[in-house]
């Protein structure tokens, strides 16, 4: 491994042109670009079994298999990959320095994606922990331990060897999902291995307790993993593209510190009417509902980052991305803390609205902030002016939110239907449905579910041909930049401007 040498000091003036290492945010970008499609097309496929459970092929091709490797598919994978390409993007850029170490950088990237197919391939043959969000077994979390250290070693030290004084409020995110996440992954994850010759391991926590411990880490993977990283993401990329600055610093801080506070408490709202005690059920409910502030406190300092220039919607759909995605992540973080209160989750709870409610959150916010931020990349990665099509990228906006529409839609509707049929009682107390009526009355719903999860899924695939034509240096012939301007022909390399640019 060999550590590029680049002074330390932060006066270098503004001369100064750093050397970044730019080509392990492409091996990054092309890895979730390649994982988005493979976690949808396992998402489309599960759908479909739903609503034809001829589909399920035993042993391998199971719902009950091929459920996680959607999820972590989609989650780690996917949504992983984006993280780690963005966040070695912008620390780079914030810092005005190269990564600290890119041989251990590169190890991140390989080791990561040996995770996810080591993961992958447990979840196929069955081998798993069976905790949401951590299927994979022992051997597979002893490597991710290993990989997280470096990543948090190769981003900790390009933040300290940094040329600026002033560090920018997306490295806090980073940080701290980086941080947090560890901390998550090592507490839930600590277990005793059947034999070190076998990959079967158990809990050293039983009962509520392990429960417990699960959602804790299970709600703030998603409070840190799906959104205080992805909140980094936001932080930089609407800005850059919006060509303002953050509309309220001040504010942006508040957000910080406020999330990550109040969102660690927020596990035990997945345990209501359980065995854990009343208190903890309701300290998780309570910060649960405190979370609407800091999370709309965010989005609003996001879409008020267009102050001045709102007419930029108009013809820039990288730019509706990025606020659509704001106003999935205000929707999601106001549906989250609705559904955490006792009564609604009597209602709610095992039924397809929760699946609704995390879709909208995982395809709107994280899917949409994270295809904004790879169309601002991938032209300036590979040196190009725009993408090769600006129409493709709007038919995707367009494509990806109609399903999103019929995916959440569905969802909800029938979430509410399910919670009232099996509330249903008749005057001599007994159900007026059967379980398997119930199930039968989701089957047009898990139709339109499964249109749904293919719209998006076609979006992601426009998205990668178009990923493929730009970095080849197409144009497609006939249309206008995002300031309406036309284009030419042949895109200009600029390969040594982007080491400069922003």
């Amino acid at each position: 491994m060999t550590t590029k040498s680049t002074s330390t000091h932060m006066n270098d003036g503004p001369d100064y042109k750093p050397d970044y290492n730019m080509d392990i945010v492409k091996m990054f970008v092309i890895a979730t670009s390649f994982w988005g499609v493979v976690g949808m097309a396992a998402g489309v496929f599960i759908a479909l079994q739903m609503a034809f459970p001829v589909l399920n092929i035993e042993p391998y091709l199971t719902f009950g298999r091929l459920r996680p490797l959607h999820t972590s598919g989609v989650i780690f994978a996917f949504g992983g990959n984006a993280l780690f390409a963005t966040s070695y993007y912008v620390v780079q850029r914030t810092c005005r320095a190269r990564l600290w170490n890119d041989g251990l950088a590169r190890f991140t990237f390989w080791g990561y994606q040996a995770f996810i197919v080591m993961a992958a391939l447990g979840y196929v043959l069955g081998v798993t922990q069976a905790k949401e969000y951590a299927e994979p077994e022992w051997y597979a979390d002893l490597w991710l331990t290993v990989v997280w250290v470096a990543y948090l070693l190769v981003y900790m030290m390009t933040i300290i060897k940094r040329r600026e004084s002033h560090l920018y409020v997306a490295n806090w995110f980073y940080l701290a999902f980086i941080i947090t996440v560890a901390v998550l992954h090592l507490g839930n994850n600590i277990s005793l291995p059947v034999d070190i010759r076998y990959d079967k391991s158990y809990s050293v926590a039983a009962g509520v307790q392990s429960a417990m411990i699960q959602w804790w880490y299970g709600h703030n993977a998603v409070g840190f993993f799906l959104t205080a990283g992805f909140l980094g993401m936001m932080y930089y990329f609407v800005p850059k593209r919006a060509e303002r600055p953050v509309y309220s610093y001040r504010l942006s801080i508040v957000h910080f510190w406020s999330l990550i506070f109040i969102y660690i408490w927020a596990g035990p709202h997945h345990l209501h009417y359980t065995a854990l005690p009343d208190w903890a059920q309701t300290l998780g409910m309570a910060f649960s509902i405190m979370l609407w502030m800091p999370s709309w406190g965010g989005m609003i300092n996001g879409m008020m980052t267009l102050s001045g220039a709102w007419h930029k919607l108009r013809k820039d759909p990288v730019l509706q991305f990025m606020i659509i995605a704001l106003a999935f992540y205000g929707m999601s973080t106001f549906e989250g803390p609705l559904m955490s209160i006792r009564y609604v989750n009597a209602l709610s709870h095992y039924t397809d609205w929760t699946i609704g409610h995390v879709h909208s959150g995982a395809l709107g916010w994280v899917g949409f902030i994270t295809f904004g931020a790879l169309y601002y990349l991938v032209p300036r990665l590979w040196g190009r002016t725009e993408m090769y099509s600006l129409k493709l990228v709007s038919i995707h906006l367009w494509v990806a939110t109609l399903g999103i529409v019929f995916y959440i839609a569905a969802m909800w509707v029938s979430g509410i239907m399910q919670g009232l049929m099996w509330r249903s009682y008749d005057e001599m107390g007994f159900l007026n449905y059967s379980f398997v009526e119930t199930v039968v009355a989701m089957h047009p719903f898990y139709l339109i579910r499964a249109t749904g999860g293919l719209l998006y899924l076609s979006g992601a695939l426009i998205m990668v041909y178009n990923f493929y034509r730009t970095i080849k240096g197409d144009v497609r012939a006939g249309e206008v930049d995002k300031d309406g301007n036309p284009r030419e022909a042949v895109n200009t390399s600029r390969k040594a401007a982007v080491q400069t640019a922003d």
